[in-house]
């Protein structure tokens, strides 16, 4: 496009590579979707794409789909940029993703241009309300575009902006391609839906690509790690329970697709969200056993992950959690437990999981009896290593050899160590081995100090002992837990009289203090009463008054006189003689540990120029990552050692990641051979976008089912809140002039007469649950002749309110049908729609719009339900964050909250205000509680 071209004259790209600069090019001459594979810098050319319309000045260009993350590397990038390059006109990056900034704040924003990454729900209303004009709109960047569905935000987004803007550019970008090959013909379902006409695939075998990661390469080191025949053993049980899990689902879902129901899809993470996807629309006629091992697969998933990720007793104590999970309560006949438990593979899970942490028994009675902090007698330690933990330690000897021995080439590296983890959790496992393979274990009195592990120049030693410790004392307490809440449980199941005898007394070791579920640590060591948000009895519950009780429990706790005298000696430290205590670190002596982050790790790589990077677990989008980090930086030098378990899951699921995305690409490129132009939106606009949505949504419409324009759209007034649903795209589809408006009283205004509230099934549960449901529908037949209630349900999920197989014999109060009859009894005017899909909810409001009923009016709407006097343009009245925290407030009820809200600027204001003044707004009872809860002291 010509302003990039006249913006480079001024600019400096930080795009070293052949393929990035050829995508950089190509992305400015033509609107495209970009499909670039994972690791391979997809932000940075995002960022240089950005800077060159950001140099050239009078430009107004939004981004969506971003998040919070990637906002932050985006406008650092910008902002750098523009330090270097001194462009005068570059703006950098405004974000606009809350609600704290007013209409007008927006518009001043917009009409002065730039670049914005705007959220869609904000950008959707925006661009309703003609806050932002889309003919002033320069072009829009869409990232995450596997995600743009028809029904989606940011597909109403764009067609909004095509609607009255054909020359603004569409940018969209995407780094991964699975998506793209689900269904029939994807690839141009998602064009349509982004309104673009040609795809741009850049896969790592693109001939371009590989040759520029192929200039310099890193050295690679492949490390293989064969796992400990107890570890074998497990793995191969846990397969064998994935695989009769599958099996048994086939044989009872023989009409469903199952072509992807095998092994090598279970390895996955996504392998239990796809069966039950396709289970979701028949979910109500599945079978009980059915729907207990879509379940159980992600059990066993976790189970695999866990083994090859925790140490030996933590995965044990994994085990143990999940069998009493499944397991059912005690005396009783109800049987929970998975399927996969009763197999011969379980038990051997269990034996062996037991067998590498110690041998003996681990009875109540050997628990209790023993001090804590102390290993019994009777227990014999095994504590099983981690295979991976002892060549960790190798690699980093080797370093500091190489080090020692000046080994190291001379470079512009900082010379630091990296060690990349799947997740925190193993990286908290790693620093915690670094920290402790030099320390011994300490012979304690009651421990069985004979045993092999101290023998062993294992250096896991001590942390595994210190974690055997503390399984023993978890598994004391996590025995009287799961009883306390058992008895719970069967007293509220026999109505809180679960004998003739009187009430139940608590058990000997709980009498005179709290059960252990509720044990609370305190200063002084004493044990709090209850914890927040459970009764007396442990049930959890939800209190107004919770913030009350945390103040009463804090108020009990007395500081003692060393730390009154501690808290006199406190002062301004002014950092005078830090060189005396404190020196950086030498960054060839430092080690971090890190979890994989995404787009985040080329940061990372970018800021610690590591010399030596350890994989301690395999992701193929960081190797690329190292390549293109290799190829860019020729004159750093990097050693990447590449660990791996072989023979297992985990080096299965690294090769079938690889294969499946190798695939997606080659299904496009396919595709894209195959597809036609006329398909899509061409770059003129000819095709209207109105059509093409409505030809994505419903295949039934052909060439002949153009929408016919009236004079004047039926118009409906809609609550801003609800464009977080796909119903607002759909109505806006069918020709239907939206009005987005803040509402006090219902969702969708239909006409002067007419108020619908909208439940998901969801939100209907909640809404019966905290009593909102019963207050909206009071305020609904206050004002309107014709409230409904419509209930909606998901388009992929089945249209029935509770399985055929949970159904009983007898409906109780609590359940769902018989709070809809009592609301039918309580409000017989409330006529209640009940909606398959939103699909089928933008057909009855059409249906509804057609009874020549008037048309509605915004400002009317608005006005209903508000106080006399309250202002509707007041952001105080509609920003729920503050009114959530207000209506936690002792004293603070659901009939008295708007009087603060109209007399009180903040919550600040209020805390300040003298018990008068509150009693004044709510009355002297409420006020002496809110007073109460804000003066009252902590250590008073």
């Amino acid at each position: 496009m010509t302003t990039i071209e006249a913006s480079q004259s001024q600019v400096k790209l930080s795009l070293p590579l052949e393929y990035q600069k050829d995508l950089f090019h190509e992305i400015g001459q033509e609107d495209e979707l970009v499909i670039l594979a994972r690791g391979l810098g997809l932000l940075r050319v995002i960022t240089n794409f950005l800077h060159a319309h950001d140099a050239a000045g009078d430009n107004l260009i939004l981004i969506v789909g971003a998040d919070e993350r990637e906002n932050g590397w985006i406008g650092e990038a910008l902002a750098e940029k523009a330090a270097v390059s001194q462009a005068v006109k570059a703006r950098g990056l405004s974000i606009v993703n809350t609600e704290s900034q007013t209409v007008a704040a927006r518009e001043k924003l917009y009409a002065k241009g730039g670049i914005f990454s705007v959220t869609s729900r904000i950008l959707v209303v925006d661009l309703l309300s003609s806050l932002i004009k889309p003919e002033t709109i320069t072009g829009i960047v869409v990232l995450h575009a596997d995600k743009v569905i028809a029904t989606s935000l940011e597909a109403f987004i764009l067609r909004i902006f095509r609607q009255k803007n054909k020359s603004g550019f569409i940018k969209a970008f995407s780094d991964n391609p699975e998506p793209f090959c689900t269904g029939f013909a994807p690839l141009a379902t998602m064009m349509r839906n982004l309104f673009l006409r040609k795809p741009s695939l850049w896969p790592r075998f693109h001939v371009t690509v590989a040759k520029s990661l192929e200039v310099k390469q890193a050295e690679v080191v492949e490390l293989e790690v064969a796992m400990t025949d107890s570890m074998q053993e497990i793995q191969t049980a846990v397969l064998e329970c994935i695989e009769v899990s599958i099996s048994e689902l086939k044989k009872g879902n023989t009409v469903l697709d199952m072509e992807d129901w095998n092994m090598d899809s279970a390895l996955h993470k996504s392998f239990d969200i796809i069966i039950r996807r396709q289970l979701d629309p028949v979910w109500h006629r599945v079978s009980w056993k059915t729907r207990q091992i879509v379940n159980d697969l992600t059990v066993l998933r976790g189970i695999l992950h866990s083994l090859l990720t925790c140490d030996c007793v933590t995965f044990y104590q994994h085990l143990e959690t999940i069998l009493a999970t499944h397991s059912p309560p005690a005396g009783t006949t109800r049987q929970s437990q998975s399927p996969w438990l009763f197999l011969d593979a379980a038990h051997t899970i269990f034996s062996v999981a037991k067998a590498r942490v110690y041998t003996g028994t681990a009875s109540k009675a050997v628990i209790n009896s023993n001090p804590i902090g102390k290993i019994p007698s009777a227990l014999t330690p095994v504590l099983e290593e981690q295979p991976k933990w002892s060549l960790l330690t190798e690699i980093l000897e080797e370093i500091e050899r190489g080090a020692h021995f000046n080994q190291v080439p001379q470079d512009s590296t900082y010379g630091t160590t990296l060690i990349m983890c799947s997740d925190e959790k193993t990286c908290r496992q790693i620093r915690e081995y670094l920290q402790t393979m030099n320390e011994r274990p300490l012979e304690d009195a009651g421990d069985n100090d004979t045993d092999e592990s101290l023998k062993k120049e294992s250096s896991a030693a001590f942390m595994m002992r210190r974690r055997l410790r503390g399984y023993l004392t978890w598994k004391g307490d996590f025995s009287k837990i799961s009883a306390s809440l058992f008895a719970e449980d069967q007293k509220a199941r026999l109505g809180g009289n679960p004998s003739s005898d009187g009430p139940r007394r608590q058990p000997d070791s709980f009498r005179g203090k709290a059960p252990p579920n509720k044990r609370r640590r305190v200063r002084g060591g004493a044990s709090a009463a209850s914890g927040p948000g459970r009764s007396a009895t442990g049930v959890i519950t939800i209190s107004e008054d919770q913030p009350l009780n945390v103040a009463e429990l804090l108020s009990g706790v007395k500081p003692t006189e060393e730390e009154k005298a501690l808290k006199q000696e406190i002062g301004v430290d002014p950092f005078d003689n830090m060189e005396d205590y404190f020196q950086p670190y030498e960054m060839g002596d430092l080690i971090v540990v890190h979890p994989y982050d995404g787009d985040m790790d080329e940061r990372v790589l970018e800021e610690l120029k590591p010399r030596y990077v350890i994989m301690y677990e395999l992701d193929p989008a960081f190797i690329r990552r190292v390549e293109v980090y290799r190829s860019s930086h020729r004159d750093r030098n990097i050693r990447v050692y590449f660990m791996y378990y072989g023979n297992s899951v985990e080096e299965q699921r690294y090769l079938s990641t690889v294969r499946k995305e190798k695939d997606s690409f080659t299904k496009l490129i396919r595709e894209k051979g195959n597809m036609s132009v006329t398909l899509t939106l061409d770059s003129k606009g000819v095709d209207d976008p109105q059509e093409m949505f409505l030809r994505t949504v419903n295949t039934r419409i052909a060439g002949g089912g153009r929408l016919v324009a009236t004079a004047e759209p039926p118009r409906v007034i809609v609550d801003v809140r609800e464009f977080r649903s796909s119903l607002p795209s759909l109505l806006h589809g069918r020709n239907t002039l939206l009005v987005p408006c803040t509402l006090t009283v219902g969702d969708y205004i239909l006409s002067p007469d007419i108020c619908v509230e909208r439940k998901s099934i969801k939100d209907l549960i909640g809404s019966f649950k905290d009593g909102r449901l019963y207050s909206q529908c009071e305020t609904m037949l206050l004002h309107y002749k014709s409230p409904m209630l419509l209930i909606e349900f998901d388009q992929n999920k089945s249209f029935n309110l509770e399985p055929f197989a949970d159904l009983t014999s007898t409906i109780g109060q609590h359940d769902l049908q018989s709070k809809l009859v009592l609301l039918t009894i309580a409000f017989p005017r409330i006529k209640i729609i009940w909606s398959s899909s939103p699909y089928q909810t933008a057909e009855i409001f059409e249906e509804l719009k057609k009874k020549n009923q008037p048309e509605p009016d915004p400002l009317t709407a608005i006005k209903i339900g508000l106080e006399d006097g309250e202002d509707s343009t007041n952001p105080r009245a509609h920003n729920q964050a503050p009114l959530d925290i207000l209506r936690a407030i002792p004293g603070i009820t659901s009939k008295n909250y708007k009087n603060i809200m109209m007399d009180v600027e903040n919550i600040v204001e209020l805390s300040n205000m003298e018990e008068k003044e509150v009693a004044a707004l709510i009355g002297p009872e409420a006020a002496r509680k809110v007073y109460r809860f804000f003066n009252k002291s902590v250590f008073e």
